[in-house]
């Protein structure tokens, strides 16, 4: 009997080490209190959906992970402009994730419809398509959302065609399944900003991208490999600048399009014009390898390298976007996954876990990378973050004397907060974010 007690022992600290080490266990952003909030056509006011946002519970087995989440982000959802009837909807879900991935050493595992992988916000990652295919007999889309049923053969590519659909934070529900099919920033911070849903109806993304730093770890694949930003170590060992991970996928030279990229001549399509430019089909594209250029990842969208989160080296997939942080295809996975898709959402659990909760303040844990703006300012201050805020940032306010003026919160999972300092006389204020050894403080003129 002691050496059952013993062993008993033993393999609960193996267990407790294993969730401390192990990102898919223990990045996931936990909430039970915070709700998500949605944008109603024609109101530029966010409301509350009384809906639990981010991740609700995380457990762990000997081999699986269990995540418990609504898929409902803590940045605001909607409206979708595109007349989508469909809101951002719990759903209520369990998906069982493997504890260590696997590398698919057999026939490819396409990305498919429907959720291929999980953000750490508990939001769905589709693929790059919609379901809506040409139809060649008819000469014209078909299938999705437009009904019928295309070919199949030349398919059609939602970040392009879907985009006056999405929101400000580059996301729209299928269903209710509010989902993203690429990188979860926001329209507004890329580079060259290519839609201006934002103006009207203002929100962030799980991040915003930071090109001095190594992307954050964003999500988890179907096949359990992490998912991470745009940016990376350029060398694989885990050293070099920060660079860019570029997609090794380009456009195809053609006009026509009657043949695939490997040759094999195929039903029509329609011809390249302005109705369907090149890159309105998934087709359009072929895959080109760079392989002695380490920041191109390969066919999968992804390498295998070490990371911040994954000392000893991983295969990570990345978030791909262009120079101008306009995202590239595949944008985050496939069209094949790396691995061996294990994932899988299901209706209980009918294993002894163990329920992970964060032991650590992770507030404590990193510096603050913060733009307060405008400033001097006269009613209202936009606190940005410049990285993954992974729990919820008091915002304190205070004038010289240190009695406080007001008090916010920028919330977990999103990286944009506004204060309202109308009714707060003029003077010079300090603004402190945060807490502990992460808090970023800044001088604040108020002018009316």
């Amino acid at each position: 009997m002691k050496y059952i007690i013993m062993f008993s022992m033993v393999l609960m600290s193996s267990i407790t080490i294993q969730a401390q080490t192990n990102p898919i266990i223990s990045n996931w952003l936990q909430n039970t209190t915070q709700m998500g909030m949605y944008y109603m056509k024609g109101n530029s006011t966010a409301i509350s959906n009384n809906i639990l946002a981010n991740v609700q519970k995380v457990q762990f087995s000997n081999s699986s992970v269990y995540i418990s989440t609504n898929g409902i982000p803590a940045y605001p959802t909607g409206p979708f402009q595109d007349g989508n009837p469909s809101v951002a909807q719990s759903q209520n879900g369990i998906f069982k994730f493997p504890l260590i991935p696997q590398k698919n050493t057999g026939a490819p595992s396409a990305t498919n419809g429907g959720n291929i992988g999980i953000f750490i916000n508990g939001v769905a990652l589709f693929n790059y398509g919609d379901a809506v295919s040409w139809n060649n007999a008819e000469g014209r889309l078909r299938g999705g959302p437009l009904q019928g049923m295309g070919d199949r053969i030349w398919n059609r590519d939602a970040v392009v065609a879907e985009r006056i659909g999405f929101d400000c934070a580059k996301g729209h529900p299928a269903m209710g399944n509010y989902h993203h099919h690429q990188n979860p920033s926001t329209f507004k911070l890329d580079r060259k900003n290519i839609y201006d849903v934002c103006n009207l109806y203002d929100a962030d993304g799980l991040y915003a991208i930071n090109p001095a730093a190594h992307s954050p770890l964003l999500g988890f694949a179907y096949d359990g490999f992490p998912i991470y930003g745009a940016y990376a170590f350029k060398n694989t060992d885990g050293t070099g600048d920060i660079v860019r991970m570029k997609s090794g996928f380009q456009l195809r030279a053609i006009t026509e399009r009657t043949i695939h990229a490997d040759g094999k001549d195929v039903l029509d399509g329609p011809p390249v014009n302005t109705t369907y430019p090149l890159g309105y089909f998934r087709e359009d594209y072929e895959f080109v390898s760079h392989p002695n250029e380490s920041d191109y990842v390969d066919e999968h969208n992804g390498r295998f390298c070490k990371t911040p989160e994954y000392p000893d080296g991983t295969y990570a997939y990345f978030c791909t976007v262009d120079e101008n942080w306009n995202s590239a295809y595949p944008y985050a996975v496939g069209p094949n996954f790396y691995g061996i898709r294990n994932t899988q959402k299901v209706q209980s659990i009918n294993e002894s876990t163990t329920v992970y909760t964060s032991a650590t303040d992770i507030n404590d844990q990193y510096s603050l990378a913060m733009n307060v703006f405008p400033n001097p300012t006269y009613d209202l201050l936009i606190i940005q973050a410049g990285q993954l805020i992974t729990e919820s940032l008091p915002i304190i306010l205070t004038d010289m004397k240190g009695i406080i003026v007001h008090e916010s919160t920028l919330k977990q999972g999103s990286s944009i907060a506004y204060a309202d300092i109308s009714m707060i006389y003029s003077g010079t204020y300090i603004i402190t974010i945060g807490k502990g050894k992460s808090s970023f403080t800044q001088l604040i003129q108020i002018i009316h």
